[in-house]
């Protein structure tokens, strides 16, 4: 684990409700971005497709492109040396074949400069109860890299959406010493109600890290809805932010980094934790290794 520093994070959350023109997503975003900037905020995050919801897979693949061509990635990393922050774009979609994309985030920083890239590593594959149903893996080629990034004096981990359902990805960047963690997304608004808010809590109380996700919110052109409630949760437990609703906007929060070693003191989760062996029912085993 990393070693414990002390300083501040000055974070913003964008909230956004993006459409079918990504022109018009980029410039939504940007008026939101600078509007954060100007209050202060050195790390601003967007949800997952700030560039595009596209429920048509034909009319995606018509508006997307290869990530040295997309106006999404040169715009935000000229924004993000423009107001010398560290710019944290949830994710694109970014085509990386005839008939493939990668549902990407990018960290630029405060030089404008490609921090990192993330490509979602779980993929939403499943049927709801409203008769929702999603699969994203016929279309998105999921990653296999969880990463963990130098952002202003302390580390943090990348996730997207559906990623903060599976802890084992966020305990493995905390036992790496990220102290930030995130899972910018576009919830659905029947999952946001049910889920949202105790999983952003949860994988910030297990890890005792701050947890930073910006999200979609609300009824978009192709025709679904997102929960909103774009949020920052302390290694406590508590939502120190959040855009209450589903409406554009954004909402900032000061984190005290030290308040994740707090918390790691106080319970020390990530240190205790052991490895053990699963004993199925028909006896058959499986090993698992904790971080440590």
């Amino acid at each position: 684990m990393s070693k414990a520093t002390h300083g501040t994070l000055v974070a913003a959350v964008i909230q956004m409700r993006s459409g079918r023109d990504v022109a018009a997503n980029i410039d939504a975003a940007t008026q939101l971005i600078r509007q954060a900037a100007a209050d202060g905020a050195t790390y601003v995050q967007t949800p997952e497709m700030t560039n595009l919801l596209e429920r048509s897979r034909a009319d995606l693949f018509a508006k997307i492109s290869p990530e040295s061509e997309d106006p999404s990635v040169a715009a935000f990393s000229a924004l993000a040396a423009e107001l010398g922050i560290v710019l944290h774009v949830g994710s694109l979609a970014i085509r990386t074949g005839a008939d493939k994309a990668a549902n990407r985030g990018f960290l630029f920083g405060s030089d404008g400069a490609l921090l990192a890239r993330y490509d979602k590593i779980h993929m939403f594959d499943v049927d709801l109860p409203n008769g929702e149903s999603w699969r994203e893996s016929a279309t998105y080629q999921p990653g296999g890299e969880a990463l963990v990034v130098p952002v202003a004096g302390t580390l943090v981990g990348l996730g997207i959406c559906y990623d903060i359902r599976f802890p084992a990805l966020f305990r493995a960047q905390a036992g790496a010493g990220a102290r930030v963690l995130t899972a910018p997304a576009a919830f659905t608004r029947q999952t946001g109600e049910a889920h949202w808010h105790v999983l952003q809590r949860a994988r910030a109380i297990e890890n005792g890290a701050f947890v930073i996700s910006a999200a979609q919110g609300g009824r978009h052109e192709d025709g679904r809805e997102t929960y909103g409630h774009s949020l920052i949760v302390a290694p406590w437990g508590e939502v120190i932010a959040e855009v209450d609703g589903d409406a554009p906007g954004y909402a900032l929060a000061t984190l005290e980094l030290e308040k994740a070693d707090e918390a790691r003191r106080r319970i020390p989760a990530i240190a205790n934790q052991r490895s053990f062996t699963v004993v199925a029912p028909r006896g058959g085993t499986a090993g698992t290794e904790a971080a440590e």
